[in-house]
């Protein structure tokens, strides 16, 4: 049975982790979450066959999780018409806060371009329909992105999850109404340009931090699988790096998570 955390702990939310593949299962994830002061957090879907279970994990442990529903870039060719239905038809749900994980990905090309492209477009169109924001996964495809956001402005928000990208893409996401998402790789030593684009380009009221767990688990971790409870390490060096205390990165990412996800109730 999961407990609430104590009330003298510096709480975040986890914007972005991957539940149903944390170590030692979904419940003992959140409770190492909940004892490390991470109050909330929202799944992400990839794929057709995973969709499902996130809805249920968030059901089950409503009301510390909530999820996403989408398919992943990686995922593209497997986007059908059945697909977009079951989006259109569940991401009413309150649990489902947004449409995601979705994007393109061009460093590894696991399904072709213009099937991840196609993807892509189809998402955006269902999450301005239905008035959600979007969690977007870009790597090696900063141009196209971009472009296609530009074709959906004023219509869709989001964030640019687990950012890795450059100063470009942090301004264009921003100039769009993007919000980013910092990960673990904040911590690395060979991320100094990301350091600087947390520190002087991506403003407070417009970041979030997140794990992408079981992936990149954040310095002194590195080398474990991830697991939610990591964030807090991420979330100190972001507050290094935009000179704030850890409570007032706390409370700015909970407002900045309310605003962009309006079904939250954190």
């Amino acid at each position: 049975m999961l407990e609430n955390s104590s009330t003298d702990q510096i709480e975040w939310i986890d914007v972005h982790c991957h539940l149903d593949r944390l170590e030692g299962g979904a419940e003992h994830a959140l409770k190492l979450a909940q004892a490390a002061g991470v109050k909330n957090l929202i799944t992400i879907g990839t794929e057709p066959e995973d969709l499902p279970v996130m809805i249920e994990l968030a059901e089950k442990y409503a009301p510390y999780v909530y999820c996403t529903i989408g398919i992943h870039p990686h995922e593209g060719v497997k986007y059908t018409k059945e697909v977009g239905e079951f989006l259109r038809a569940n991401a009413t749900n309150p649990r489902v806060v947004a449409i995601g994980e979705i994007g393109l990905d061009y460093h590894y090309n696991q399904s072709p371009k213009e099937e991840q492209i196609y993807a892509f477009r189809e998402q955006l169109q269902i999450a301005a329909d239905l008035d959600l924001p979007v969690e977007i996964h870009t790597r090696d495809a900063e141009e196209d992105t971009i472009h296609i956001l530009k074709e959906f402005k004023g219509r869709v928000k989001g964030l640019i999850h687990c950012f890795t990208g450059t100063a470009w893409l942090a301004q264009e996401a921003l100039d769009l109404g993007f919000n980013i998402s910092i990960s673990g790789v904040v911590t690395f030593k060979n991320a100094e340009d990301l350091r600087q684009i947390v520190k002087n380009i991506i403003p407070l009221d417009r970041i979030h931090v997140e794990t992408d767990a079981p992936f990149l688990a954040p310095i002194p971790m590195r080398g474990r699988p991830n697991t939610s409870a990591y964030v807090v390490h991420t979330a100190q060096i972001v507050a290094d790096l935009k000179n704030v205390s850890l409570q007032t990165l706390s409370e700015q990412t909970k407002k900045n998570a309310q605003n962009l996800f309006k079904k939250l109730k954190i």
